[in-house]
This record gives C-alpha cells, structure tokens and sequence, in this order.
C-alpha cells in the first residue's frame, strides 16, 4: 500500500505463497478493505488496520482476477478453470458459480450500479453477467467480441465508462476497441499503441480513455 501524496511505501502484506496476479479494493462502508488474487489458488482478504490477512478463499486452481462488489459482501474470482465464482464475506463460502468463458479469465470489473460484472478471458471475449440476487440462473447477459488474446497469455483487464454505457478491455492486437453495453456492437477502435494494450479506462467525467501498453507507454485518446 502506497500513499498517493509522497509516493512512499506505507505497509506490505504478506500471506500469499505464489504470485499476485489482482487486487481490488472495497468501495463502500470501509476503505481500508482489500481482496488479492494468487497463483496459490487462493483469494486473500485485507484489512489495513491489521497486520495479515483476515480471511481466506481457497480454490482448487490459480486465481488470476478478482472484484470487490460495491456493496462489500462478496468477491468474486476468475481463473484458469474458466469460471467466475462468488464468495460471500459473511459466511466464507461460495455462493455461486458462473460458465460461459472457454478460457482462462483475465480480469473482472464490477458497473458502476453494482449489477453487473464484466469479464476479460483468454477465449477472445468480454461477457457482462448479471449479479443481482434474484437474477434468472442464466447469468450471462452479453458477449463483446473483437477483443484479441495471443501466445504472451497476458492478464488483460476490462472496464466500464463512469455511466456504465460503454466497456473497453485489454487487447492483443494492439488497438483499443470500445463497446456499447447495451448494444454489444463496437463503436471505436484506437489504433496507435506497438504492443499489447493491457489495460484501459475511462475519465470519471470526460469522454477520455487512457490505455496502457507493453510498448511501455500510456496512450490518452478522446472519444
């Protein structure tokens, strides 16, 4: 954990035996909660206040994504078994599981309501899932194509606009591509970057993304 004025280290959790490949942070309620994901099959829950972790998911394959519902009270998981699986904080235990990714899940980003989580999977594709508690069991809402994913097997993330409008996600192919959420059609691919877009966000407010690439530079586009 870093403080963002100094740039100085403040403090380090240990706890993982593998690699850390997410981390997310708690939203709501208390700020000085977070969930990281490892290649030691488990999910880590931290608390700032206190020294190591103060709750363990484990799996039965590498965690490579995770998200912090905005409410608080579940995680939620991706890995290499191509599932999404939820965990509820109050109980510990899994609350549900989510099929529709052929591949490795890359990342995962919870809309700005809360209703939805997005996907990021090495099959190629984004899917946007809907986590409501009475939802119908067929979760998965949308599938995003034109995403590409390639031999460096990279952890790609995905996210939504500040209005949960639009969505974005890593990409191989080098190009930025921009979804409509509701349509699921494309609406802007932004060439520019050498290599691998890994990353990309929207502004809090502008009609700005910036993205983030292994040709080590930081692309900033209007849309």
């Amino acid at each position: 954990m870093y403080d963002v004025t100094t740039g100085e280290r403040i403090k380090r959790f240990m706890g993982h035996k593998g690699i850390v490949n997410a981390v997310d942070v708690c939203r709501e309620g208390s700020a000085s909660l977070a969930v990281s994901a490892s290649d030691d099959c488990t999910a880590r829950l931290w608390d700032t206040r206190v020294r190591g972790d103060v709750g363990c998911f484990e799996d039965d394959y590498q965690i490579t994504a995770v998200a912090y519902a905005n409410d608080g009270n579940m995680v939620y998981t991706g890995g290499i078994d191509n599932m999404i699986t939820a965990w509820d904080i109050r109980t510990m235990n899994k609350s549900m599981s989510m099929k529709g990714h052929t591949d490795t899940i890359t990342g995962l980003s919870l809309n700005p309501k809360g209703t939805h989580l997005l996907s990021n999977s090495m099959d190629g594709s984004l899917c946007s899932w809907d986590i409501r508690p009475f939802a119908s069991q067929k979760r998965l809402d949308k599938r995003f194509v034109g995403g590409k994913h390639n031999a460096e097997k990279g952890l790609l993330n995905c996210s939504w606009s500040a209005d949960g409008s639009m969505i974005s996600g890593g990409s191989a192919d080098r190009i930025v591509h921009i979804w409509d959420e509701l349509s699921a059609e494309e609406l802007y691919t932004l060439p520019g970057h050498a290599g691998c877009v890994n990353s990309v966000i929207f502004h809090p407010k502008e009609n700005v993304v910036a993205s983030a690439s292994s040709d080590k530079s930081i692309l900033v586009g209007e849309l």
